[in-house]
C-alpha cells in the first residue's frame, strides 16, 4: 500500500516538481531575507548590546541562506515545462516574456541582494565605511524581493502566504521605519534652521 502511495504521489508531483520546488525557495527566502534585515538593523541599532558578535554570525548564516534559497528559487524555474525558461530569461531582467516587470523585479532584487551581501566579503578592500553605505541598499533589495512576491507569487492572493509575510515582513519594516525616522531626525538637527 505504501509503495502504491508513493507511486501515485510521485506521478501527481513529476511535472510540477520544478515549480513546486521554486515556489518553496521563494517562500524560504521571504522568511530568510525579512529575519537577516531585522537582525541587521537591530545590530544597527545597537539594540543588541553584548550579543553583537553572535548576531552578526546568525545575521550572515541568513544572508547567505537567503541567497542560496533565492538561486535555487530562479534556476529551478529553467526546469519547468510550463515556462519554458531559459537561463536569460530568469537573470536577466526584462528579457523573459512571463509577467516581465514582476520577474524583472525579482531579477533585479536577486542581483543586488548578491552584490550587497557579499560585498561583506571584501569590506577591507572597499572600506567600512563605503561598505556601510553599500549595504543600506540591502533595505531596497529587500523590498524589491517583497514586491515580486506580491506582484508575482502563485501564491500571493491566498491568505497564508499574506498572513505569514505579514508575522516576517512587518518587524522587518517597522525596524526600517524607525531606522529612517531616527536618520532623518538626525539630519534635521544637524541641519542649521
Amino acid at each position: 500500500m505504501t509503495s502504491l502511495n508513493t507511486s501515485v504521489l510521485a506521478t501527481a508531483v513529476g511535472p510540477h516538481l520544478f515549480w513546486i520546488t521554486s515556489r518553496a525557495a521563494g517562500i524560504a527566502a521571504l522568511l530568510l531575507s525579512s529575519l537577516a534585515v531585522c537582525l541587521g538593523l537591530l545590530m544597527s541599532a545597537r539594540l543588541s548590546k553584548g550579543r553583537r558578535s553572535d548576531l552578526r554570525v546568525t545575521h550572515e548564516a541568513l544572508s547567505l541562506a537567503t541567497l542560496a534559497a533565492l538561486a535555487v528559487h530562479g534556476l529551478t524555474l529553467t526546469g519547468d515545462s510550463f515556462l519554458n525558461q531559459g537561463l536569460a530569461e530568469v537573470t536577466v531582467p526584462f528579457v523573459g516574456s512571463y509577467k516581465t516587470l514582476w520577474t524583472s523585479t525579482g531579477i533585479i532584487a536577486f542581483w543586488m541582494m548578491l552584490l550587497l551581501g557579499l560585498s561583506y566579503y571584501v569590506r577591507a578592500k572597499i572600506g567600512v565605511q563605503r561598505w556601510r553605505m553599500l549595504h543600506r541598499f540591502t533595505a531596497l533589495a529587500w523590498i524589491l524581493g517583497i514586491v515580486h512576491s506580491l506582484g508575482e507569487g502563485t501564491d500571493a492572493g491566498q491568505l497564508w502566504f499574506l498572513a505569514m509575510s505579514a508575522i516576517a515582513v512587518i518587524p522587518a519594516l517597522a525596524l526600517l521605519v524607525i531606522r529612517w525616522a531616527g536618520a532623518s531626525r538626525s539630519s534635521n538637527q544637524a541641519t542649521p534652521a
